[in-house]
């Protein structure tokens, strides 16, 4: 194998490993806990996510039913943020803590704030249809007058 496909592998191992560690952390679950699903030690479960060790496809099958997706999800895009990967653990903070709100309205309303002020123009007039008004570029949720 050449120098390129080698690194080209070593590349993918660590993208595997970095969306292992992305889901299980989404689930709320330690190393431990994957670890003893799994059979494995934790150190394994190290090793797997930093791409230190490859995953055999078996085991990748065994981590993608215990992390609830489908094996070929540890192979899509990831895109790369900074280096202490800040930025990763807050969107996943931002997923686990959005995920606990148990009312339709206010996630929509949420929704609809973070899409504006991210400026996705397409998606807030998605949303200006299933009730959140639009005025001056900017979604707004339309006031709840039931009380």
């Amino acid at each position: 194998m050449t120098q390129a496909r080698q690194t080209d592998a070593s590349m993918i191992d660590r993208q595997v490993g970095e969306r292992v560690r992305r889901r299980r952390i989404l689930l709320g679950l330690t190393q431990d806990q994957l670890a003893e699903v799994l059979g494995i030690s934790y150190q394994q479960i190290q090793k797997y996510e930093t791409g230190a060790n490859r995953i055999s496809a078996g085991r990748l099958a065994q981590i993608a039913e215990a992390l609830e997706v489908q094996p070929g999800w540890f192979f899509g895009s990831v895109e790369r943020t900074d280096s202490a990967g800040s930025s990763s653990r807050a969107v996943i903070e931002l997923v686990r803590n959005f995920s606990r709100i148990e009312d339709e309205r206010v996630r929509t309303h949420l929704m609809a704030l973070v899409r504006a002020l991210a400026g996705s123009v397409e998606e807030t007039e998605e949303v200006a249809e299933s009730g959140v008004v639009e005025a001056e570029g900017v979604a707004r949720p339309q006031p709840d007058t039931r009380f």
